[in-house]
């Protein structure tokens, strides 16, 4: 439910590490009871059915697999060794760089002229966006080199456009998006291009398929060629050699990242060399040659002093926390989404609770649970 809602909705009901952690356990379930897997389990498969989508399907050449992420430096540790074990190396040297949070993204240019755009999908079949991808001022429709290649990269929404969507959304009672991903995510799906012009969205990109036909032997080079074709990369990337590097280039990014003009929810960590990317291979949704730390939540806990309900065009009833100001993530926080009564309900929050608050990959904050031991009986059930 929650990935259907995440893949097909744009809508996040849960926040990622309560996903995550959902998802793991599936999978450790699936581990030791194969026989009640099922080809259809999110643990299975990247992303969501593309039955709803309303665009042309396209195959994909290579897949777009989904990466692999922990959210503690020992099993960053861990797969260090995994990858040293089957490379058979003593030392291997790893790409470091931010996770953007976004939509994923294939383009396909001939001759240097963007002919195609399309979304991860299900990792083997994506939708062609490539009308909206034209929309997206930052992307060239011309590279600079003539370049025949395809080129992966992340669709996002800056915190500039994404409060401006959501303050024009607001005065016209619409709903608000809860984080730039899902406003990123939606965007893109939109069947008018003239909306997607209007949003200000940007890309970055971090891959470049076949990059030995272009010379390229390395993730290092390969967001070096990236850059010289004309297309954007992040440009906050090093290199490191050992896990203590590693260390260090996350803890630097875990706090710089709140200048940055977008969304990063973690690091990616990339083996840098191409030539193990085959000896090291895939599972059926992520490569063993990359993982993804994820920065862990910011939370604070404060008190929900009350409810107000967000009426939007279509009569949809979204409850929002009033809450007693607080700090969270370098920001005072005085409102925060329940997202709907069902999930009220199933966390039991009460007007008069102290709740945690919650603000990760999320621009919004969110309530994420009451804190039981410090009820006193005076709270009252929404």
């Amino acid at each position: 439910r929650y990935n259907y809602y995440y893949y097909s909705k744009n809508e996040s009901l849960i926040s990622d590490y309560e996903f995550d952690m959902l998802l793991k356990k599936l999978e450790k379930i699936e581990n030791e009871y194969p026989e009640i897997a099922d080809k259809n389990s999110p643990a299975a498969h990247v992303g969501s059915s593309l039955k709803e989508s309303k665009f042309k399907k396209v195959e994909h050449k290579t897949a777009m697999l989904s990466l692999s992420n922990t959210y503690n430096i020992g099993e960053v540790t861990d797969f260090d060794a995994r990858v040293k074990k089957s490379a058979e190396a003593a030392t291997v040297e790893y790409v470091v760089e931010l996770k953007l949070d976004g939509l994923s993204i294939s383009l396909f240019y001939e001759n240097g002229k963007l002919i195609r755009g399309v979304t991860r999908g299900d990792g083997k079949i994506g939708e062609d966006v490539t009308e909206n991808i034209m929309a997206v001022e930052s992307i060239p429709k011309y590279l600079k080199n003539g370049v025949t290649a395809e080129f992966r990269g992340e669709i996002v929404m800056p915190v500039a456009s994404f409060e401006e969507l959501n303050r024009r959304r607001e005065e016209n009672g619409e709903e608000l998006f809860a984080n730039p991903r899902n406003a990123a995510s939606g965007t893109i799906r939109q069947l008018d291009s003239k909306i997607v012009a209007e949003r200000g969205l940007d890309c970055y990109f971090y891959y470049v398929a076949d990059g030995e036909k272009h010379g390229v032997k390395t993730h290092f080079e390969a967001l070096k060629f990236i850059a010289e074709t004309g297309l954007k990369t992040a440009g906050n990337y090093s290199l490191c050699r050992t896990v203590e590097e590693i260390d260090c280039a996350i803890k630097k990014w875990e706090e710089a990242r709140h200048s940055l003009p977008y969304e990063t929810d973690g690091m990616v960590i990339k083996v840098n060399e191409y030539r193990l990317y085959d000896i090291l291979g895939n599972t059926t949704k992520s490569p063993r040659w990359a993982i993804a730390y994820k920065f862990p939540a910011e939370k604070a806990v404060t008190k929900l002093k009350g409810i107000t309900f967000q009426v939007g065009r279509t009569g949809n009833i979204t409850p929002v926390a009033e809450l007693e100001t607080v700090f969270v993530a370098g920001t005072k926080v005085s409102r925060a989404s329940l997202h709907n009564f069902e999930e009220i309900a199933r966390k039991d929050i009460r007007v008069g609770d102290m709740v945690v608050v919650e603000k990760a990959a999320e621009i919004i904050p969110q309530v994420v649970e009451p804190v039981m031991s410090q009820r006193d009986g005076s709270e009252t059930v929404i």
